[in-house]
């Protein structure tokens, strides 16, 4: 089975083309400008509690600027800057950043090509978000590395704050959908299909920006779920960490729900579109208990073999990355995908 994966990863990291053939362009330089326009439509929802929900999330959409600046070092081809559609007060912080992980053909030429947003885990590495844009990139994607808020470019002096955590996940999830109108601006993005990836914290703001409306094509969850409260209340290892920092701040059971209410993802599960929505979890997951995977796949009414359960913890799922990220290329642009093991194989997990 370790063969098997390494195989898989041999390959993702030895294909530097576009998933289909336009000609070969110039990146843009850093410090060019581009404007941008929400097209974020929060339609009507029937249930009041979604109602309410897309109310406190959806923002008036309006344009922007996205501007172009160099990247730290190994940090993609460049870093993409736009203002946050909601506004904590820190301008450091209200101006988001993404690393642009640009596609190439195989001379290495940037190209056009379709886009996933991807949005990184809690660690302040963002090992895992990286792992995920470098390797859908190396298959021919465009990828965009967000960095929510308190992370990366956007890192002020208070973001390890435990209470800004759970207060910042209302503007990631606005960030995170105004990232696929900010990319859409860009050259290059092909514009046929958007997708979004996250993982852990970045599944669950990945999970409710991807209820908002039908902005993304491609909605890619691991290692998250819904009933976000319980995780911060019974998860262990990162999540007691979490439950003991706020603890210590005097936060009570209660109001970790009430501050994780106007994010949670069950209350929009239903307005994912399930064909276009894939869930990776784990089967031992003790710090995303199992429960609340399931939550979601079933709020979100996901088919068969779109809910797909790992034979690991949270931890241990890093194993299964080069499949994962195999089958979102193969996902995002079925036509040119590479065959390589499929999660599942040698009954390593299975879909639900």
């Amino acid at each position: 089975m370790q063969r098997s994966w390494l195989t898989a990863m041999c390959c993702l990291l030895s294909l530097p083309w576009c998933g289909f053939v336009l000609a070969a362009a110039e990146l843009p330089r850093a410090g060019t400008v581009f404007q941008a326009r929400d097209t974020l439509d929060t339609a009507a929802d029937g249930l009041q509690d979604a109602q309410q929900c897309l109310e406190g999330l959806r923002w008036k959409p309006a344009d922007f600027k996205v501007t172009l600046e160099s990247p730290r070092e190994n940090e993609g081809d460049l870093l993409v800057r736009f203002p946050s559609p909601v506004s904590s007060g820190n301008g450091i912080n209200d101006l988001v950043s993404m690393e642009w992980y640009a596609a190439r053909d195989k001379d290495r030429r940037p190209c056009a090509a379709d886009c996933v947003i991807v949005v990184h885990e809690s660690g302040r590495g963002m090992t895992v978000g990286r792992i995920f844009a470098r390797g859908l990139n190396a298959q021919g994607l465009h990828t965009f590395l967000i960095h929510l808020p308190g992370y990366g470019a956007r890192r002020t002096p208070d973001a390890d704050r435990a209470e800004k955590m759970l207060d910042g996940l209302k503007q990631a999830v606005a960030d995170v959908r105004r990232a696929r109108d900010a990319a859409a601006s860009l050259p290059l993005i092909s514009g046929r299909v958007f997708g979004v990836q996250g993982t852990s914290l970045g599944g669950f703001v990945t999970s409710t920006a991807g209820g908002l409306d039908k902005g993304f094509d491609r909605v890619f969850i691991l290692l998250a779920g819904g009933n976000l409260h319980d995780v911060v209340l019974q998860g262990q290892k990162d999540a007691a960490k979490v439950r003991q920092r706020l603890e210590a701040l005097g936060v009570k059971a209660e109001q970790i729900r009430e501050l994780a209410r106007p994010v949670e993802p069950l209350r929009v599960a239903h307005r994912l579109r399930p064909q276009s929505t894939w869930l990776y979890s784990g089967k031992y997951d003790d710090v995303v208990p199992p429960a609340c995977s399931h939550a979601l796949a079933s709020a979100a009414k996901l088919p068969a073999g779109h809910h797909i359960e790992m034979a690991a913890d949270h931890y241990s799922g890093i194993l299964y990355l080069p499949a994962v990220i195999a089958e979102i290329r193969t996902k995002m642009n079925p036509e040119s995908a590479v065959e390589l093991p499929a999660v599942g194989a040698d009954g390593s997990g299975q879909g639900n």
